[in-house]
Order: structure tokens, then sequence, then C-alpha cells
């Protein structure tokens, strides 16, 4: 290697050193504490105490209990998706864009507010209540496809929106059905989208917590949920790490294979975007499915709705007014609206840090890599800042529980530390939103502005920022949409005193009494506009491939 390669190299390790850092203090180290906390007993390396607690009876039937539900909710999502897939990226359809953005909602509302808004749906005097369905895994199933839908509808109707129609034309020009297009040339065509859409769906399926926990509660918990149980109510630390181990590792293979199933060629991504084309007869049957899916996504919505507007044998906003109390017999140590400052507070914070650590990894995994060994330092830091991806929520909380309170790194009482886990599930989507766009800019420009004078500062305001803003508007309501509605970590992290709001609601809805239940519907709905509106005027931003999961 050569003295300006080696030079490169160390400007490029200490441009990455404090994104780094930030990441072993705040992922690496809890992370290794909690693996620890399995591993090690009485200060000995004894592995077979995690052996022992994954072959309790009771762990196999939660760990089977997540595969089970998890695999269903995929394919009832894939099932349910490709139709509306097809119909709102290829179909003329009357008001295609309202649609598209109202399948959107269910996906970006907290976990939380979705578990709420199937029990009142499902529960006694709900719509639904005559099934009986109420804190059944029925009920945690049609939760778990309710969320995932549009993860299928917007990430092959990107690709199908993109295919080239020619080969379907010629192959119905030499007779085939419409029936043996779709087998033989559409779905071929469509296998990589589809098959990367319900590895995701899956792994969102088995990390899943907020509708598990509010549908399932202690009778029907995934591997997510029984860790949180063991870390609170039993207080086996011991078997929530093992439990952790295990689900870390089944969540990087799984992150391994659908990183390796979205790098298969894909020919849909090939191409500029088909025009649409009018709807015919043939197409009522994806048209009448389409619009049964739009319903069913927005019933359970309405339902918490009309059930926060539901008062004794009337209407009214009396749960809403309630909002601003604690409850009844002092349910909340808090008033809701105090939750919900804290929680708009909190979003703050989380955003402008996952927004300052990943747009520094996005500018330094984009620059323009000279030689072998820079590109493959490049690519490293890229991979290494997805690692909070293949970690649930629930286990960085329960990490940062262990580890983060003893000095030098005490934050146990630090009004960041919340923040901090929230910025750390949020870095991901920031990283994924800002690399392809700083990724596609010319570096031809960059070169010109420095040989005009240029300042690097300089150049980074009139080059990468010009096409960047956008794209930085939309990760930063990416981010901050997902520390209004996190509650796997914030559940272990916050305080009593200083709730969230989706913390609060989990507490009305765990405390009996009429206005306790009216309250946590109102207090849902409000979490719910709040996250719906976020993300909403991101999906007006128009931003290349954001929103595309």
């Amino acid at each position: 290697m050569t003295s300006p390669q080696a030079r490169r190299l160390l400007a490029l390790v200490l441009l990455a050193a404090g994104p780094v850092l930030v990441l072993g203090a705040l992922f690496v180290l809890p992370v290794a504490g909690m693996v620890a906390e399995g591993f090690v007993v009485d200060g000995q390396f004894a592995p077979g105490a995690v052996l022992d607690v994954l072959a309790r009876p009771r762990v196999h039937r939660v760990a089977w209990f997540t595969v089970w539900t998890s695999g269903l909710a995929t394919v009832l999502a894939v099932v349910l998706g490709l139709p509306a897939a097809y119909a709102l990226h290829r179909l003329a359809l009357p008001g295609r864009a309202a649609v598209r953005a109202a399948l959107l909602v269910p996906f970006v509302l907290p976990t939380v507010v979705v578990g709420v808004a199937f029990r009142q749906l499902l529960g006694e005097g709900g719509p639904l209540g005559f099934l009986g369905l109420d804190g059944t895994p029925v009920a945690i199933v049609l939760g778990l496809v309710f969320f995932n839908v549009a993860v299928v509808v917007r990430t092959v109707g990107v690709a199908w929106e993109s295919l080239d129609p020619r080969p379907g034309q010629a192959a119905a020009a030499l007779g085939a059905t419409p029936w043996q297009v779709l087998r033989t040339v559409t779905l071929p065509a469509l296998r990589p989208a589809i098959v990367g859409a319900a590895s995701i769906v899956f792994l969102f399926c088995a990390t899943a917590f907020g509708i598990v926990l509010t549908l399932g509660g202690v009778r029907h918990a995934t591997i997510e949920t029984e860790i949180y149980l063991l870390t609170t109510t039993v207080f086996d630390l011991q078997a929530a790490a093992a439990l952790s181990v295990l689900q870390i590792v089944a969540v990087v293979c799984l992150l391994a294979l659908a990183a390796r199933l979205r790098a298969t060629p894909d020919p849909t991504t090939q191409r500029a975007v088909a025009p649409v084309r009018a709807v015919r007869r043939s197409d009522a049957p994806v048209v009448v499915a389409t619009v049964l899916v739009l319903v069913a996504m927005l019933l359970p919505i309405l339902t918490l709705v009309l059930g926060s507007l539901s008062v004794g044998d009337g209407w009214g906003l009396d749960n809403y007014r309630a909002l601003t109390t604690t409850g009844e017999d002092q349910a909340l140590l808090v008033p809701v609206t105090t939750a919900l400052a804290t929680s708009l507070r909190t979003a703050v914070d989380a955003t402008w840090m996952a927004l300052l650590v990943g747009g520094s990894v996005a500018l330094i995994v984009t620059r323009r890599s000279h030689f072998v060994a820079e590109r493959r330092l490049r690519s490293t830091l890229d991979g290494l800042f997805m690692l909070p991806l293949g970690v649930s929520a629930v286990t960085l909380g329960f990490g940062f529980l262990i580890t983060l309170d003893e000095p030098p790194l005490d934050l146990r009482d630090s009004p960041l530390l919340v923040p901090m886990a929230q910025a750390l599930v949020a870095l991901p989507l920031v990283v994924r939103t800002l690399t392809p766009v700083l990724g596609g800019i010319d570096d031809q420009q960059r070169q010109a502005a420095a040989s005009l004078g240029a300042s690097p500062w300089r150049t980074l305001l009139t080059v990468d920022l010009p096409v960047a803003w956008k794209p930085m508007l939309a990760a930063s309501g990416f981010a901050f949409a997902a520390s209004l509605g996190e509650f796997g970590a914030t559940s272990f992290l916050a305080r009593d005193t200083d709730p969230t709001l989706p913390v609060v609601i989990f507490r009305l809805i765990g405390h009996p009494g009429a206005m306790n239940y009216g309250m946590a519907l109102a207090a849902s709905v409000v979490l719910a506009v709040a996250t719906a509106a976020v993300m909403l005027a991101v999906e007006r931003l128009r931003v290349p491939g954001v929103g595309a999961f």
C-alpha cells in the first residue's frame, strides 16, 4: 500500500471514529452485556446455563408459537398484498394515490395502538366480538397481518410497476391465457421482490412486541414478549438473556438470507416505470380484492375512533377530556397529556441523534473509493451500522438496562437514555434512506467544486445538500415516527414518573375501569393521528426509493 493510500485509510478511520464509538457504547456494549448475562454464571463461562434454559418446555412452546404465527401471518400478508400491489401500481384506478396512502397508515401505527384497536374490534361489545377471537392466537395473527400488508403492497408494487410488459404480451400473443401469463412470466420475474417482502414481513412478525403483548398477554407469548415477561415479572435475567441470544442468532440469519435474496438479479429494477393501463372487465376480481383489503385495514382504525368517542349510551369527547387526569383510581402517576409531551420531546431528541449519526455514516460510506481496501472498509462500515436492525428493541432495552448503570456509562438516570435507545432503533432507517441518494450524486460534481476552490464544507453545502435535503426530511420523519411509537426498548427504560405515550396506553389497558379503557382508546387515537400525519407528510415528499421498505 502506498503512502497516499495509507493516509486516505487513516483519514477514513478518523472520520468514522465518532459514529463507531457511539455504536460501540450504545449497541455493542449493551448486546455484549446481555450475552454475558446468559453465558457467565458466578464469574465463570457456563454455556450449559443457556442450554438449560433452551431445554425448558415453555421455551419450546414459545419458540414454536413465534414460528407458526409469524409464518401464517406472512403467508396471509403476501396473499392479501399481491392483488392490491397489482391494482394500485398497474391499474389506473380512481383515487389510486389516496388508497395507497390509506394502506400505508396501518404499517406506521405504533404497535401498541394496533393491539388496542384489535381489542376494541374483537373484544366483548366490539363489532366482531361475537366471533370470540379476543385473546386468541387468531387475533394475534390478524393483528400481524394488518400491520404488515403494506410492506407487501409497497415492495412488490414498486417492482410490479417497473416490470417490462413485453414478455407477457408476447406470451399472450402466442395464445397464453391471463392465468398462464401470470404463472409463467409475471410471478417468476417478481419472485425476488415477493420473497424479499416475505422475509421482511416474517422478521417484523417474529420480533413484534406491542401487538403480541396487548393481544396475547402472558398466555400467548412469543420470544419477544417472553423476554419482557422474564425480565419485568419473573426477574429471571439469565433466562431472558438466553432467549435474547437465541433471537439474535435467528434474526441475523434471517437478515443474511434476506440480503442474499435481495442481491439476486432482479429484472424489474432495470427498467423505467411502466405506464398504468385502464381497468378491464377481467380485472374485476383484483379490484374487488383490493377494496376488501382496504375495508379490512380501515375497520380496526374506525372501530378505535368510534370507541374513543363512545361515552355510556351516547357520544362525546369525555375520554379526550380525561386525558388531562391520571385516570380512574390513580391508574397513572402523570396525566396522558404529560406523557404526550414527553413522547414529543423524546422524539425530537431521538430524531436529531439518529440524523446526526446516520447522516455522518451515509456521507462516509458513499464517498468515492480509490482502491480496493478503501472500498471494503466503507462497505464494512455500512454493514456495521445495519446491525441494530438485527436486534429487537426489547433485547436492546434489556441490554441498556443491565449495562448502562455503572461508571463511566451510568446513564440510568439520564433524560437522554430513552432518546438514545430510540435513536439506535431509528438509525438503520436513516442510513438506508440517505445512502442511496448520496451514493447517486456524481462525484465529478464534487471534484469540479473542489477544483474551483471550494472547501469540503462548501462542497457539501453546494453539491450534496440541494440533492439530499428532501431525503433528509424524509429520514427525519421516519426517525420521529419510529420514536413516537417505540414501545419495546422504552418499556424497559422509561421511568414511572416520566413515561412515553405508548407506555401509558399499555398501563391504562392493564388497569380495570371504564374510564381507564376509554382514556386508552383516546390516547391511542391521538398517537395514531400524530404518527400517521408525520408519515403521510413524508409520503408527499415523493423521495425516490423512500417508502418502498
